[in-house]
């Protein structure tokens, strides 16, 4: 039913190596204008895509979190969801049910659910290591740290009730939601997103490149192949479909996980995000549709 989830050992992976001498290497034909117009017309496309997606997401959170009573509850649990930075994991949840041939309100609610569980593990990052090594700006002031940690947790049973909102009246997406939801627990629990945390505190006296690939893959890359996965599971995609766009999650949230983290020596992160940018557009030369050229540019950063 809820199938096994896919676990990748990124330590393992044999990334293409990149050096110095062929990092910036010319193309041995200069692209023509109509090329370039090409170019900017497909990276505005692509734009206007993620827009209208996000417009969909903030509109879906803002009608589910809102300011009520009991007020000590529910301020601060707004403040978390609206004030912590936007994950692309939501849009590209969207973006890989559509893909699949779903539509986009079968993904909207898993989207904006994965905006709360995003904002949890953003606030718990911040109390863990405040001065850590991705230099986590001070969110959620005028809180207490007690009272964001337990708005935060408050922000986890909300995700899964609005996980819950993809269904309709005749059940016809009950399977399809219960196996997102048993995706959505592995990512962002003990198995994903809080072992990744756990890591990355450690990781402040010993960051060998083995820890930090395993962080990335727990924490930034989980999340965004839960997305992806949840995305193709949601819009009723083949399991090769979802496999695949699993995997360009992992790739993607790594790549994105690599640029977050500004204590990387330049040539290493750029060798990673190289390797991971070639292994991530492999799985989905075989996709076709209008939303392919928006998803690939995810790997453009």
């Amino acid at each position: 039913m809820a199938g096994a989830v896919l676990h990748i050992n990124v330590a393992r992976l044999q990334l293409p190596i990149f050096t110095g001498s062929n990092l910036h290497r010319p193309s041995s034909s200069s692209p023509s204008p109509s090329s370039y117009r090409a170019m900017r017309v497909s990276m505005s496309t692509s734009q206007s895509y993620w827009s209208s997606i996000n417009e969909n997401i903030e509109v879906h959170l803002k009608q589910a979190v809102r300011i009520r009573e009991p007020l000590v509850v529910f301020e601060p649990v707004h403040n978390l969801t609206f004030s912590a930075p936007r994950t692309p994991a939501s849009a590209l949840c969207i973006a890989a049910c559509e893909l699949v041939g779903g539509h986009r309100n079968q993904a909207l609610p898993t989207a904006a659910a994965l905006h709360l569980l995003h904002a949890a593990t953003y606030a718990h990052d911040h109390l863990l290591s405040p001065h850590g090594p991705m230099k986590r700006p001070k969110a959620h002031q005028g809180f207490s740290p007690d009272i964001v940690l337990l708005a935060a947790d408050g922000l986890w049973p909300l995700g899964y009730e609005l996980i819950t909102g993809s269904d309709d009246s005749s059940g016809s997406m009950s399977d399809r939601i219960l196996r997102v939801m048993v995706e959505v627990a592995r990512a962002v629990g003990a198995e994903g997103v809080i072992d990744g945390q756990y890591e990355e505190v450690l990781a402040q006296w010993n960051q060998s490149e083995h820890r930090v690939k395993y962080v990335l893959e727990k924490k930034e890359g989980g999340l965004q192949a839960c997305a992806a996965a949840c995305g193709a599971i949601l819009g009723g995609g083949s399991e090769e479909a979802i496999d695949k766009l699993r995997k360009y999650g992992l790739y993607v949230g790594m790549i994105q996980g690599i640029c977050h983290r500004k204590e990387r020596k330049e040539e290493i992160a750029i060798q990673m995000v190289q390797g991971l940018r070639e292994l991530a557009l492999k799985e989905i030369e075989e996709f076709s549709g209008p939303q392919v050229a928006a998803i690939s540019s995810l790997v453009n950063v």
